[in-house]
């Protein structure tokens, strides 16, 4: 294998395995905070079917891990400021779903939800700095976590 080939086939592995990373940090916390499919609590208006939940999270951390690999890529060190920010997010994101379906605490995941939106909003900051369409890549899940903040409020509310 020529020294080409090589880069190219380890630059792959690496974007493998940051696309990967979120999904198997979200599956991982998914295993902790239990069976989500049998909770039982009222939810608001607009909470959608619970098959949306697993595909929409899917879909997201791969977006969030492939915009990870290109400033991971176009950086010179793997821990700057963007990389931090991200994996500070990807904790929280970790611990919330423990903090709301294992534990029921759902007004504590409203503070969780909160500063993980706070921290992939900087997140997102970052990654547009080194790489736009790693921080496009970021929109959408900036807009999935608003709309997860309002039922969770709402399942918070409704459920005192």
């Amino acid at each position: 294998m020529d020294i080409a080939m090589k880069i190219k086939y380890e630059n792959k592995v690496k974007a493998a395995v940051f696309t990967a990373l979120p999904v198997v940090v979200g599956a991982l916390s998914a295993a902790i905070a239990g069976d989500m499919s049998k909770q039982s609590y009222a939810q608001p208006p607009l909470s959608p079917p619970a098959w949306v939940f697993p595909v929409v999270w899917t879909v997201l951390y791969l977006m969030m891990g492939f915009a990870s690999y290109l400033v991971y890529r176009d950086c010179d060190y793997l821990l700057n400021d963007a990389m931090k920010c991200f994996f500070y997010q990807l904790f929280v994101n970790f611990t919330w779903s423990i903090v709301f379906f294992r534990f029921k605490m759902y007004t504590a995941a409203v503070v969780v939800l909160i500063a993980l939106l706070l921290l992939t909003l900087g997140t997102a900051a970052q990654f547009f700095k080194i790489n736009k369409t790693a921080g496009r890549l970021m929109i959408p899940y900036i807009i999935w976590l608003a709309f997860a903040l309002y039922l969770n409020i709402g399942v918070a509310v409704l459920n005192r």
